[in-house]
């Protein structure tokens, strides 16, 4: 199967030094597509910045902002199969990219942000992906109702969201604890190691 998986950060330019970002370290998204080759998908994991090694056997493109990642999405996604949407898009923007790096003067600067592209959210309406579609909701509240709603609006078949507000899972962490949320139930993953986790969604595409 033909599985394209994004994963990590992106980085939003503010000017030629600085840019806007969040905490995924792009481990899940990583451990995603180190499991499905192991399984023996052919994946191609698209990635914004991180430090995480890329998995043996895995066709790799690494995009910079959420424009990168949209185009590159946007790209690709018509001939895979099934993916997994594990990258933590900014939704947010600088307006205006300055040439120049942005001197210190004033005690306040304001930022103007502009939405993005919902790289998630147009994979039916806009890319017409027909294939199987997990998205990632990382959440600090209302996990499952965040989830669910998440689930409806993507027009998605499963949503995988955990509490990033928790430190021993989510964001750096070597572990996490999920909810699955499908349109007609919910599944409880338990702590564990991503990999273990990672498998878990891999085995689905099997059933």
């Amino acid at each position: 199967m033909k599985i394209l998986i994004t994963a990590g950060p992106t980085r939003e330019a503010i000017d030629p030094v600085r840019y806007l970002t969040n905490r995924s370290s792009g481990k899940m998204g990583y451990a995603i597509a180190e499991a499905a080759v192991a399984a023996g998908h052919q994946v191609l994991l698209i990635s914004g910045p991180t430090s995480v090694d890329v998995p043996d056997g895995v066709d790799y493109l690494p995009v910079e902002s959420a424009d990168d990642m949209y185009r590159a999405v946007e790209s690709y996604l018509p001939r895979m199969e099934a993916a997994f949407f594990s990258a933590a898009v900014a939704d947010y923007a600088p307006a205006v990219v300055e040439e120049q790096k942005i001197k210190k003067s004033g005690d306040e600067m304001t930022l103007k942000l502009v939405k993005t592209k919902d790289v998630l959210g147009a994979a039916r309406t806009v890319f017409g992906f027909t294939g199987f579609l997990a998205g990632f909701a990382a959440e600090t509240e209302n996990l499952e109702i965040n989830a669910r709603n998440k689930l409806e609006k993507k027009g998605c078949d499963l949503i995988v969201a955990n509490d990033v507000s928790r430190s021993d899972i989510g964001f750096d962490s070597n572990e996490n604890e999920a909810l699955l949320v499908f349109a007609d139930r919910t599944e409880r993953f338990p702590k564990a190691a991503k990999h273990e986790l990672a498998c878990h969604l891999i085995s689905m595409l099997a059933v």
